[in-house]
């Protein structure tokens, strides 16, 4: 049964409004473009503006389910707009969260629109905390609905700082599930602390065209393909010549030696067992052939384009030799 105390808090939070949440943007042509192309829509009277002004439209127009997008706060974390409110609108989550219920799940979201948007037009939502139900149980454990509702409106001119002056263009209804999962255990028990596996690095897939490679990389060998038609080098292995087409190949064992063609550091997202950063080059061999591999022995200031590399080998988790490029002195 539900705690008395944490019903009586969150029932004085319903029907609360949250201020102002602003768009970054206002509603444009490139953003509209680009969520078309995401999503696989082609109507023209979104993207083609001769179509739109001859369309019923009058002039191009936002796909009405965009609402949400224009006022996210982009790839950081609650990186909102200035003027947007600090309010936390979820604080009755946090809540219901303190009082033993740490688990949440999305229910429905359910769009309704007024109108289209048009490019030119600035938005911004506020929000409502529309109901917390009773406490339900259900297959994922005990817990409350909570529904809340964004209310989108279009900033007009004069409209100051009066939601009554401005345009209501379509709400967001956002449901979702606060519980207690059903299996969580008591908490007097401790809870069982799982067995960490050491990730292993990931194996090359391997054909019969390339098996050459990597069984001479076992050897301490750094092999390269050989049309033996034509006696052009070629990597990655090919089962066709790219010069003169034949089928027929051998391999030369490569010297070693190369050249920092171009390079990449790898900082996220960071990938186990890899140590981070992580740099990346593609080795131009003296031989004359190109091949990505790992760089060791050197820091992001040290590199530089055309630096002399020679070829090291090291082993993996006992079962898996990788060619690796060390910088050598000039």
């Amino acid at each position: 049964m539900a705690d008395p105390e944490l019903l009586s808090k969150v029932r004085a939070l319903v029907g609360r409004e949250y201020g102002r949440v602003y768009a970054w943007d206002e509603v444009n042509a490139p953003m509209i473009r680009q969520w078309c192309e995401i999503m696989g829509v082609d109507n023209p009277a979104y993207t083609d503006a001769a179509f739109a002004t001859n369309s019923v439209h009058d002039g191009r127009v936002a796909p009405p389910a965009m609402l949400q997008v224009w006022c996210m706060e982009g790839f950081h974390l609650n990186n909102y707009a200035p003027g947007s409110t600090s309010e936390n609108p979820y604080e009755v989550l946090k809540l219901i969260e303190a009082h033993g219920y740490p688990s949440v799940v999305a229910v429905n979201s359910e769009f309704s629109f007024n109108r289209n948007l048009r490019p030119g037009e600035r938005l911004y939502y506020t929000t409502r905390l529309d109901s917390v139900g009773d406490e339900k149980t259900t297959g994922l454990g005990t817990g409350f609905f909570v529904t809340l509702v964004m209310s989108y409106f279009v900033e007009q001119a004069n409209g100051g700082l009066s939601a009554c002056a401005d345009e209501a263009v379509g709400e967001l209804l956002f449901r979702v599930f606060k519980f207690r999962p059903a299996n969580v255990q008591k908490p007097e028990a401790k809870p069982k602390v799982a067995e960490v596996t050491k990730a292993k690095r990931p194996k090359p897939g391997t054909s019969d065209d390339s098996r050459f490679f990597w069984e001479g990389c076992d050897a301490g060998k750094l092999l390269i393909q050989r049309c033996t038609a034509c006696a052009t080098l070629r990597h990655p292995p090919a089962p066709v010549c790219i010069e003169c087409h034949s089928f027929d190949w051998d391999t030369v064992e490569a010297s070693g030696r190369a050249s920092l063609y171009s390079f990449v550091i790898m900082h996220y997202p960071e990938v186990a067992p890899f140590d981070h950063p992580n740099p990346i080059g593609l080795i131009e061999l003296e031989e004359g052939v190109r091949l990505v591999a790992g760089l060791v022995g050197v820091k992001r200031e040290e590199l530089s384009i055309g630096q002399r590399l020679q070829v090291e080998f090291q082993t993996f988790d006992d079962e898996l030799t990788l060619p690796l490029f060390r910088p050598v002195a000039e």
